[in-house]
């Protein structure tokens, strides 16, 4: 049998060097404790959706970056702008359209007559969480000055490098393709976003819910943050921390292998696939407090992770969504079993 290693003890206290913004309980609180008070102050205000709040702050906790897909009203810019209001950091939202242009996200430099120097002027992108709006909406040139940014966590204007301040992080939202007025995201983009989640239209229950809360106590401003930007890059080192074992790692690779040798897809997952999807479930395993990662983290997170990076074959794209395609991979691939 392959080991996978069964110890039960929690990961270490995280998050310890101070107490949490808006909270009275702040020190002390370990990474399983601190990782819900995120999701219960965002779940005040998007009810019934608590498997899309967990990966939306895997997603934070993984240094990640995070895209929401789905059809307008169902609640995507509030999930994230509830994210950025939970942590004591600093947020910007940009709402993209077609006349947006790079030095909007970047900044611009601004010749000062008394100095007779160039002032940088930084743009928006310098905040710690980002919320694109509408990505799809904005020109291929102004989506791709985020490139630099999502993947190396700096961006270069007039020939000098400027880096951004940690933790950083794009929260992305996009409707369908097929609407009127969005723009495909390129591949290389779709890549750099550790996960893309849809929100989906919320069950009955949670539907009255918001109905009898529409005026109540808990909106979008009242949030107050419950974790500090210190305990957030507490919390990621922790992520980094927590331990896969070698038949788990082989295990990624077989599942990217995997994907590449698919019938039904033309473009399978690259290596920094299998390096994000590793990320996502170790921030996974420590959510649920402890300090090593199973197959059933991986799985978890599987589809959100990868899906979005593949390309189907033109000729199963019709009858097969890249969710069930990554499903398939799944499927294909054995899964290691813990030695006893």
């Amino acid at each position: 049998m392959t080991d996978i290693r069964t110890a039960s003890d929690s990961i270490p206290h995280n998050g310890q060097n101070g107490q949490a913004a808006g909270d009275g309980s702040g020190a002390g609180r370990n990474f399983a404790s601190l990782f819900g008070a995120i999701t219960s102050n965002i779940a005040k205000v998007i009810r019934g959706k608590d498997e899309a709040i967990d990966l939306a702050v895997v997603a934070l906790l993984a240094e990640g970056h995070l895209l929401v897909e789905d059809v307008p009203g169902v609640g995507k810019t509030s999930l994230a702008k509830a994210l950025s209001a939970s942590v004591d950091c600093s947020w910007r939202r940009v709402q993209f359209t077609p006349d947006l242009l790079p030095t909007d996200l970047i900044g611009v430099s601004i010749y000062s007559r008394t100095t007779e120097t160039f002032r940088f002027e930084p743009g928006p992108m310098f905040a710690n969480i980002l919320l694109a709006d509408e990505i799809n909406r904005a020109s291929p040139k102004t989506q791709s000055a985020l490139l630099e940014a999502m993947e190396e966590r700096q961006v270069t204007a007039d020939g000098v490098s400027r880096p951004l301040p940690p933790p950083f992080m794009v929260i992305a939202t996009q409707n369908p393709v097929e609407q009127e007025g969005t723009y495909r995201l390129p591949e290389s983009q779709l890549d750099r976003f550790l996960l893309r989640i849809s929100i989906g239209y919320p069950g009955r229950d949670a539907e009255l819910q918001m109905l009898d809360d529409q005026g109540s106590q808990y909106t979008l401003a009242d949030l107050a943050p419950v974790v500090s930007a210190d305990e957030v890059q507490s919390m990621i080192a922790g992520v980094r921390s927590i331990y896969m074992a070698s038949a788990l790692k082989a295990y990624l690779v077989d599942l990217a292998e995997a994907s590449r040798r698919h019938p039904a897809i033309e473009l399978g997952l690259s290596p920094r696939a299998t390096l994000q999807l590793a990320a996502a479930s170790k921030a996974h395993a420590a959510a649920r407090g402890r300090n090593y990662a199973t197959p059933d983290d991986v799985k978890v997170v599987g589809v959100a992770a990868l899906s979005h990076r593949i390309v189907l074959r033109p000729d199963h794209a019709s009858r097969l969504s890249t969710d069930d395609a990554i499903r398939e991979v799944f499927a294909a691939v054995p899964v290691p079993v813990a030695r006893s």
